[in-house]
């Protein structure tokens, strides 16, 4: 094997699934992999803003729209016959997707509990089972299949805010991301996790808005994530560099889960 940065981190030719790639961390993910020469499909709930999206995209490369509610069993095994029926392999699933739900202890909702439970996890679980026999269709330890899911850094840590069943769900993504890595290891597939920090999405505008400068503050790198932050991690976890990493959670949040800046 090569040597050169050129072809360790080279992911031209493969083909991806970004589930929520039509905005926030799910998109800067699919741009990196469309630009980078990735067939790259993209999902999300809401129809129009999926497909504005894969069209925004396939301004870089090639970016396909297959709307779907992941949520759902039937979301799932929609898109599922779907891609099978598009796709003959697959080397790269992102899970993506997810909710929060915020409310204070005593009033928490039992159906908020189980929309993030079941959209953060149990989606996981599910489509990664389903899309198996796609994913290892052509992976070998030489070239192994991955599978990357998007944990978060209240996974990792308490929370200051009401946000009980997102952190539970998070810390949940982070421990099956270990289980599957030592369980599909033997078929060829890496699993691993991101667990990242504040990053411009729709699930943290409120927070930044109202927080913005608390939040940089306190992070010990004095800001929040970059699109140029996730796309680096989401091409290096799908290429050659990180063919023998299975069962990492990686926080990419400027070491905010450590604790506060310390000047």
């Amino acid at each position: 094997m090569s040597l050169k940065s050129q072809d360790l981190f080279n992911v031209a030719g493969k083909t991806a699934i970004v589930t929520g790639g039509s905005r926030g961390i799910g998109r800067m993910i699919a741009e990196a992999y469309v630009e980078n020469g990735v067939k790259t499909y993209i999902t999300a709930r809401k129809e129009d803003a999926c497909k504005q999206a894969a069209e925004e995209l396939s301004s870089k490369g090639t970016c396909i729209a297959f709307p779907a509610d992941l949520s759902t069993t039937e979301g799932r095994a929609s898109f599922v016959d779907r891609i099978k029926s598009e796709l003959d392999t697959l080397d790269i699933l992102v899970n993506n997707a997810g909710a929060a739900w915020g409310a204070p202890f005593a009033e928490y909702p039992e159906e908020g509990y189980d929309k993030v439970m079941n959209i953060n996890v149990k989606a996981i679980f599910m489509l990664t089972r389903d899309l198996l026999p796609l994913l290892t269709r052509n992976a070998s330890p030489a070239d192994p299949s991955r599978v990357i899911n998007i944990g978060s850094i209240d996974g990792l840590r308490v929370s200051t805010t009401d946000n009980f069943a997102y952190g539970a769900s998070k810390a949940a993504v982070h421990f099956l991301t270990k289980n599957l890595a030592l369980r599909l290891a033997p078929q060829g597939l890496t699993v691993n996790a991101i667990a990242p920090g504040p990053f411009e999405s729709k699930m943290m505008d409120f927070m930044l808005e109202k927080y913005r400068d608390k939040i940089e503050a306190e992070n010990p790198l004095g800001r929040i994530g970059s699109p140029e932050d996730m796309a680096g991690l989401a091409l290096y976890l799908a290429s050659p560099a990180t063919r023998y990493l299975t069962g990492q959670v990686i926080a990419l949040d400027g070491g905010r889960h450590l604790g506060s800046r310390q000047d």
